[in-house]
């Protein structure tokens, strides 16, 4: 049965503030409503369709970037211009994403190696499809991407020269410098990753190839790289339900998600226990908040629990509801297969988390 009210909803689970979520998403359409840069959001934050279609039909949107293949699979059920900002590596992986290009989406991938060029021009060539590629430049994040410059149109000549695929730009992460909190270290740090991708699409455009799409930011730089003269299309996608992580930037957005959880125990007046542990929610950017109980925190997560310090003068009882905020949105919401989309009390829709794992081949 369908929950009707807060009340009703089986705990732990995942909640959204409606009302919250559909703000950010007209916030973000607005800035890049007057801009050449637009936005193509980032479908990994959420995994779930129906958020992704309100911010496409927000607009001021070229499409949407995934970061597996199963995301986008998902993605091409209701988008047809999709970027994996991710290598793709693997037979059937590589065979998946020219399945989709098959079926007439415009469908892009990051490559940073020639063995990755390799393995999607086989898959794209067995299928009869044609898949885009962008060269992932290494703007200073220590992760993924060619080398910055002549490397970059070194690879980008190898694309353009290999049968199933199109050039079609270059992309880079400024991961490093996203989270920074102090805008004057982070706008800096910024501006010095996108001029080594700056610097790589005009290495690629000197050698007389195409670079139509200049790919790159987040959710901590949209305000910084998406007014860079030369940059086409910002990745951002945490914007639209937020974390404490993101909550500690200078930017417009408020939190519309938390973990909805049951108080299990008080064994003290100091503590209190939650159904909500790492099983609903991650660490990996550090606990999550707790909403609403002024002087409260996370003492550790445990598999089913999380043990909660609270002022002893707390009412917080057995059988209480409380919201820990998540620390890392896009983590979090993997561990969960649906939302629950409120206003105020009340459960207006329930939405699947459809693009969660990494699928399951088929028999």
């Amino acid at each position: 049965m369908i929950p009707r009210t807060v009340a009703e909803i089986t705990t732990p689970a995942l909640v959204v503030d409606f009302d919250a979520m559909e703000r950010n998403v007209r916030k973000m359409a607005e800035f890049f409503a007057e801009s050449d840069c637009k936005l193509r959001p980032h479908f990994k934050a959420h995994k779930t369709p129906e958020i992704a279609r309100r911010q496409l039909d927000a607009g001021s949107c070229t499409g949407l970037t995934c970061a597996t293949v199963r995301e986008a699979e998902i993605a091409a059920e209701f988008c047809d211009d999709i970027l994996i900002a991710n290598q793709v590596i693997g037979s059937d992986k590589c065979g998946r994403v020219a399945a989709i290009a098959g079926r007439g989406i415009d469908i892009k991938v990051a490559v940073d190696s020639p063995e990755g060029v390799r393995m999607i021009s086989e898959a794209a060539r067995q299928a009869g499809a044609e898949v885009g590629v962008l060269v992932d430049v290494n703007v200073g994040m220590p992760r993924c991407g060619v080398q910055p410059g002549e490397p970059a149109a070194a690879l980008a000549r190898q694309v353009s020269d290999t049968a199933g695929l199109t050039l079609r730009g270059a992309m880079g992460y400024e991961g490093h410098a996203v989270g920074i909190p102090d805008r004057e270290k982070r706008e800096p740090a910024t501006l010095n990753a996108m001029e080594s991708l700056i610097l790589s699409v005009e290495a690629i455009r000197e050698a007389g190839l195409p670079c139509e799409i200049v790919s790159a930011g987040g959710t901590g730089t949209f305000d910084i790289t998406g007014r860079i003269h030369g940059i086409t299309e910002i990745q951002a996608g945490s914007y639209v339900l937020m974390d404490t992580a993101y909550s500690k930037l200078d930017i417009p957005f408020e939190q519309a998600f938390w973990v909805l959880g049951t108080v299990l125990s008080r064994p003290s007046p100091g503590l209190c226990v939650a159904d909500t542990g790492l099983k609903s929610n991650t660490e990996d950017h550090g606990n999550p908040g707790v909403q609403g109980i002024e002087g409260a925190s996370v003492l550790f997560l445990s598999d089913e629990h999380a043990s909660i310090t609270v002022p002893p003068q707390a009412t917080i009882e057995v059988g209480d509801r409380i919201r820990l905020t998540p620390s890392h949105i896009d983590p979090t919401i993997n561990l969960h297969d649906v939302m629950y989309a409120l206003k105020g009390d009340d459960v207006v829709e329930v939405w699947p988390i459809s693009a969660r794992g990494h699928g399951v081949p088929q028999p």
